[in-house]
């Protein structure tokens, strides 16, 4: 049994502590909202007085909804302790907030890793996320007993944290076009009677078999946008840090600016601003039916 503490208890960090408690490692969580603890605390982690307690730990993982989450959580005054401890970001954050975080803690003479995950929360449940890993080699090798429980394979990305963070952000660009696809070309076939569970299944049976037209296909075929794995708002941050990684580096992305329109469309419907983020696809849908 291993120690180690987690901060953010969200649909994703809570199936990820999950799965270490279940494990048998001594998982020591800490939530804004404290009310989040109790089902692990029951199912025998134990609940952290202050973030910074949690941070206390040899190694620690967290994963907060954003830059100003993670910048807020993550400061000076929380990684304050003994030197030597290792910090890990599994959060979607921009690589700039990265540095920013990394610098903090090596001030604190905290090791840190940026580790952001691909999957959804079922998916961290069964242990079966990528883990998308960025630090220097050994710290890599002292957080894989955790990371090794927590997914199916690592990709190691040099040792520059930020790296994980701008891969994510290209990956998560990838899955917000297929989902806009999807939902274009159901709405071309279901305008001629095609049943859209039927198209989806000629998708993932012949030329797009990959996980996302699998998984993102059925939940837009079948309009089952409630709970939301992921929500709108949240894939709206991830196409921004995509928009302004771009900019950074002098890269134009020319669909950027009509996706984004689609989300922030999405997210001014009181049908939708609360849906799974893959709810963008009734946006098209919704265009049809007013034309």
């Amino acid at each position: 049994m291993a120690e180690v503490g987690f901060l953010g208890l969200g649909n994703m960090g809570s199936a990820m502590v999950s799965r270490l408690v279940a494990a048998g490692h001594d998982v020591l969580v800490w939530n804004r909202s404290p009310e989040a603890t109790e089902p692990h605390v029951a199912a025998g982690a134990t609940a952290a007085t202050s973030a910074a307690a949690a941070l206390q730990r040899p190694v620690s993982f967290s994963m907060l909804a954003n830059d100003q989450a993670a910048e807020s959580v993550l400061t000076a005054e929380a990684f304050a302790g003994d030197p030597g401890r290792l910090h890990v970001v599994t959060a979607s954050i921009s690589p700039d907030a990265a540095d920013r975080i990394s610098a903090v803690a090596a001030d604190a003479g905290v090791h840190y890793l940026a580790s952001p995950v691909l999957g959804r929360p079922t998916v961290a449940a069964e242990g079966a996320l990528n883990l998308l890993v960025a630090g220097d080699a050994d710290d890599i090798e002292r957080a894989r007993p955790f990371l090794d429980v927590l997914g199916k394979r690592v990709w190691v990305l040099g040792p520059n944290p930020r790296t994980a963070n701008v891969v994510k952000a290209a990956v998560n660009y990838d899955i917000i076009h297929a989902m806009q696809a999807i939902g274009e070309s159901l709405t071309l076939v279901e305008s001629e009677g095609v049943d859209a569970n039927e198209f989806v299944e000629l998708l993932r049976s012949t030329l797009f078999a990959g996980i996302v037209y699998t998984s993102y296909g059925d939940i837009i075929a079948n309009r089952r946008y409630h709970p939301a794995g992921f929500d709108i708002a949240l894939g709206l941050k991830d196409l921004g840090l995509a928009e302004d990684i771009a900019a950074a580096a002098g890269v134009e992305l020319p669909t950027a600016e009509a996706l984004r329109g689609v989300f922030e469309e999405a997210l001014a419907d009181p049908e939708l601003h609360d849906a799974d983020w893959s709810a963008i696809a009734e946006i098209t849908r919704r265009r049809l039916a007013r034309d």
